[in-house]
């Protein structure tokens, strides 16, 4: 049955809440896809990940052939339900399960059922997730925005940019922030890791260019926390006193299984697996006075 992903639908789970038992989370990137069982209630990895190249082009065929082997090498000599939780995560738009843009990966994936086709190959039920959306849900659920109200924003800074956005604890699907328009140029253009590279700017121009970018976002969305992930997040003590944010900034957590672990919580709470109760909602992060003065 084609489903919406909206504040109603079980993808997003009330604020707080954990999740029991195994899932499996898919991560689909322009340079790899990767796959690995997820333990639910921690977050953590659960059996190898595993990591194949991914094929060029990449094409739904080529790439969903590719899923299926790393799947296979993942599962193989575990004992896991018929039932298991499946997500995968890609680089576009997804609404009712079908990719509506597609970014590093082939473009003939735009308008393809991404829960069709690679639910077919798997022989699972699989819902499929923008993947910078499944990143933010794993920060949220288990990482650096865990137990956070109010407005957080994730920025996955790398080739490009991905963003997510939860409001209160649910997320605001699809929103592809790399792609506002920033002096004359989509954002991700100007800003990501690899457009610092092709720019061949320092840390001092880019962060100055970067905090910007992040003063446009906070215009729009007052975010509470904002957190970096990505290739940048791993260099955030080379550039975190420049930024002037009135939110504090913070680096995401899981890294480079962020994406899997979130698409495995997304496919479990769309199964609606049993839950256990939410926890305690803590308090919107705030800056210190000190850090707080740079905006006066």
């Amino acid at each position: 049955m084609a489903r919406s992903q909206t504040h109603d639908d079980p993808l997003i789970p009330h604020p707080g809440t954990r999740l029991k038992g195994l899932g499996l989370g898919i991560d689909v990137g322009g340079t790899g896809v990767k796959a690995a069982l997820v333990d639910l209630a921690t977050g953590t990895l659960a059996s190898d990940r595993v990591r194949e190249k991914t094929p060029q082009p990449a094409t739904p065929e080529a790439v969903t052939a590719t899923v299926a082997s790393v799947v296979a090498q993942v599962l193989d000599g575990e004992t896991v339900p018929d039932d298991l939780p499946v997500g995968c995560g890609l680089p576009g738009v997804v609404t009712e399960g079908i990719l509506r843009t597609a970014a590093n990966i082939d473009k003939s994936w735009e308008g393809v059922s991404v829960e069709g086709i690679v639910g077919e190959a798997l022989g699972r039920r699989v819902l499929a997730i923008n993947d910078a959306d499944a990143a933010g849900l794993a920060e949220l659920a288990y990482g650096a925005a865990e137990g956070v109200s109010g407005t957080v924003l994730l920025l996955t800074i790398g080739t490009g940019i991905g963003s997510a956005l939860f409001i209160d604890g649910r997320l605001v699907p699809n929103t592809e922030f790399g792609h506002l328009e920033f002096h004359g140029k989509d954002a991700e253009l100007r800003v990501s890791g690899a457009a610092r590279s092709r720019r061949g700017l320092g840390w001092k121009s880019w962060a100055r260019e970067f905090d910007e970018y992040l003063d446009r976002l906070e215009l729009y969305f007052w975010p509470d926390l904002i957190i970096l992930g990505g290739g940048v997040s791993k260099d955030m003590a080379k550039y975190e006193h420049l930024l002037t944010t009135r939110a504090p900034v913070k680096a995401a957590e899981l890294l480079n299984v962020a994406g899997i672990v979130g698409a495995a919580y997304a496919g479990a709470a769309s199964l609606g697996v049993a839950k256990a109760k939410p926890k305690a909602t803590a308090r919107r992060p705030r800056k210190s006075a000190a850090a707080s003065a740079k905006r006066s």
